[in-house]
């Protein structure tokens, strides 16, 4: 005769309450779909921030010249040659912070443009580089 094994109880303060009823599958569907929604809008502006530029600009030299000033040339592309654009260059110390800013405009035409700009700078400068460029040309910086 078959004797019946009862299961001992297991204390719930050592090993915590039973386990309730399983996740309901729609809810796991809804948590995937949302995730992916979160991502795909991460990825968007990221891709937004951090993609290819419109206008850039690199440092091709720079030399210091006499009484606090600093001459930059650099090299400026850009995705619509025949857009004007700005860029702002600036001088840095020894410290290695900024001694001057100066905003150059990029005028219209040819692919790359190699432009030069004087820096005139608080202190003494030690080096120069480029801040950032846009086609967002300021009116005083305009030619028309």
């Amino acid at each position: 005769m078959g004797a019946e094994t009862a299961v001992p109880a297991r204390p719930e303060g050592r090993y915590g309450p039973t386990r309730g009823a399983k996740p309901r599958p729609w809810g796991r569907r809804l948590f995937g779909i949302i995730a992916v929604a979160v991502s795909l809008g991460v990825a968007y502006v990221a891709y937004a921030n951090l993609g290819t530029a419109p206008i850039e600009a690199q440092r091709v030299g720079f030399s210091v010249k006499p009484d606090n000033a600093i001459e930059i040339v650099m090299d400026v592309t850009r995705d619509e040659p025949g857009r004007p654009g700005v860029c702002i260059v600036r001088a840095r110390d020894l410290s290695g912070a900024e001694s001057g800013r100066r905003e150059v405009l990029v005028p219209a035409g040819g692919g790359t443009t190699r432009l030069t700009a004087v820096i005139r700078s608080v202190g003494e400068p030690v080096t120069a580089d480029i801040f950032g460029c846009s086609y967002d040309v300021p009116r005083y910086l305009s030619t028309s």
